[in-house]
């Protein structure tokens, strides 16, 4: 078995045995997805909520808009039947107190629910989620079982 690492604004996919994994989830969204029947995940780590914010070169896997839809058609390219994708998410936290209601400020909560959309519309169902709160994560899909192991410093370790 290896863990196949996904780094920040960057996604993979991997087949079982393999885990993949991502660390240092604040305000970016771990986008999780998993086909059970031919045993095949994919993990977006997600920094921003529009790829309309992009200035100069587009990085796909940093926006929710554009990362979802390229981990689908990478997890169908290595064999994963389209209509068996299911999703899990995770991160998402405002990390920060901002005195002022400013919108801009709200990433985390921008991010879940861009995520949230881009699923919808790609229509993949979300079967769980950890979500929201003020503290990191770092998430590891089992590409065995479908497992989402969330370990965070202040509440431990939980799977979804």
């Amino acid at each position: 078995m290896n863990i196949v690492k996904v780094g920040m604004a960057d996604l993979n996919i991997t087949k079982s045995p393999d885990r993949i994994r991502t660390t240092g989830l604040g305000s970016c969204v771990g986008v999780a997805l998993f086909d059970s029947s031919n045993k095949i995940g994919g993990l977006a780590h997600v920094m921003l909520p529009d790829s309309s914010l992009s200035k100069g070169a587009l990085n796909i896997a940093k926006y929710a808009d554009t990362a979802i839809p390229k981990l689908i058609s990478d997890m169908v390219k290595a064999g994963a039947n389209r209509v068996k994708i299911v999703a899990k998410l995770a991160g998402g936290a405002q990390m920060f107190a901002f005195a002022s209601g400013n919108d801009a400020m709200r990433i985390g909560p921008r991010n879940v629910e861009a995520c949230k959309i881009a699923l919808n519309t790609a229509r993949i169902p979300i079967l769980c989620e950890d979500t929201g709160g003020n503290c990191g994560r770092t998430i590891e899909l089992d590409s065995i079982t479908g497992m989402l192991n969330i370990r965070t410093v202040n509440q431990g370790v939980k799977e979804i």
